[in-house]
């Protein structure tokens, strides 16, 4: 085809005008995507509230949520592998119309007066769609952004992420104050969401995370290499992080001497900082070398340290600034990376996994918080961060290592 070529000009023509289209369709994947948390931001406090309101005892809450991270983590693959027949979109709105439907049931049952069993067997079926439906939701992204894009969508996505964290218990607490329904129904509605906004992108865009140009592999086989592996441990140990300070919020406060609603001085900066370090990453827009990212998990390992000291609110406050600078660019780069290695057909299933492993990071920290004491708990989880970060500084050293010379 010669460089004159009409029909290539028409095609060039025809891709330079739907760019604004596509930044449409990659702002309705970027809400979706931050709506899809909703649930898990806001459900803490809208359960503890329906809790309170059914048992006079908030730790009812706690085990509803317990019960939806549990069955996040069964859910993940099985669900992600039960949909790669469907359309990714369209499988997608199914787990998120599964979802919308527990909650509800949810609503209902709190508003009549049911037992906390019940409510607690709803929370895990809300919940047990999380992973799968994680996954989908990031390998549409695929489909969307071009592979130099990336970066900067993931970026955009984790900081409006960070913004649903701190908007979501908010929400919760102002319309459970006037009906702990109100915050079930509010959760429902906004995690309901990502059904209506994210693109229909046809047919042609199965359930196997094949993006444009991409030559249809089936990889048969487990997909936890290696090298899949020791990103996953990082993701669970980044997650265990984060969770030990803002689930440890309160008992730090108490720890230092203050009431438990200054739990903030630790959460609020440590959401600021990560929302800092989102837009750091999609200004940026590009993939992080290997010896950055282990900068970076040293800044998160140092953070940990910092708050596992438990010397002063200062060195605390400064540990959970350095976890949230970083909260970002590391998601950002665990994604990219994950998105490298796995087969094309399989990715969704390694983003389910990807979410999976925050979450056993929370329930980690969620453990420990619970049966020792604070100390020992943050000095625990920071040891786990700092085994991540020197299983992939030793994996970076080895990927450097010169091939040795044969000696025939």
């Amino acid at each position: 085809m010669s460089i004159g070529d009409p029909d290539r000009a028409e095609t060039k023509t025809a891709t330079t005008a739907a760019v604004p289209s596509g930044r449409w369709m990659l702002a309705r994947w970027a809400i979706a995507s931050s709506t899809l948390g909703f649930p898990q931001a806001a459900g803490p406090v809208a359960f503890a509230l329906v809790a309170v309101a059914l048992t006079g005892d908030a730790s009812g809450g706690a085990a509803m949520i317990l019960a939806m991270t549990l069955a996040q983590v069964a859910g993940a693959i099985p669900l992600t592998r039960l949909g790669r027949g469907f359309a990714m979109a369209t499988f997608l709105r199914l787990l998120v119309a599964v979802r919308t439907v527990a909650l509800l049931a949810i609503a209902t049952g709190a508003a009549s007066g049911v037992s906390l069993a019940w409510l607690i067997a709803l929370a895990a079926g809300a919940g047990l769609v999380n992973g799968a439906a994680y996954g989908y939701l990031r390998a549409v992204l695929n489909r969307l952004a071009p592979a130099s894009g990336l970066s900067r969508a993931l970026g955009i996505a984790a900081t409006l992420n960070e913004l649903t964290f701190v908007a979501a218990p908010v929400v919760a607490s102002g319309l459970g104050s006037i009906s702990p329904v109100f915050g079930i129904v509010a959760m429902a509605a906004l995690g309901a969401l990502p059904a209506l906004l994210v693109p229909n992108l046809g047919p042609a865009a199965a359930a196997s995370g094949e993006g444009a140009g991409e030559a249809p592999h089936r990889e048969a086989g487990s997909i936890l290499r290696p090298a899949i592996l020791l990103w996953l441990l990082c993701a669970a140990a980044g997650g265990a992080t984060v969770a030990a300070i803002e689930i440890g919020a309160v008992a730090l406060a108490l720890n230092f001497g203050y009431q438990p609603a200054l739990a903030i001085l630790f959460t609020v900066p440590l959401c600021i900082a990560s929302v800092a370090g989102g837009l750091w990453v999609s200004v940026r827009n590009r993939r992080a070398p290997r010896g950055v990212v282990v900068a970076q998990l040293v800044v998160m390992s140092a953070g940990a340290a910092l708050a596992a000291t438990c010397l002063s609110v200062a060195t605390t406050l400064a540990g959970a600034i350095l976890i949230g600078l970083v909260l970002a660019p590391l998601a950002t780069h665990y994604s990219l990376i994950l998105d490298s290695l796995a087969p094309p057909h399989r990715r969704p299933e390694v983003f389910a996994l990807l979410r999976t492993a925050n979450a056993s990071g929370v329930i980690l920290a969620s453990a420990l918080l619970t049966a020792v004491s604070l100390p020992a708990a943050l000095l625990a989880i920071a040891a786990v961060m700092m085994l991540a970060t020197v299983a992939v500084g030793i994996a970076s050293a080895k990927r450097r290592e010169p091939v040795p010379p044969s000696r025939e």
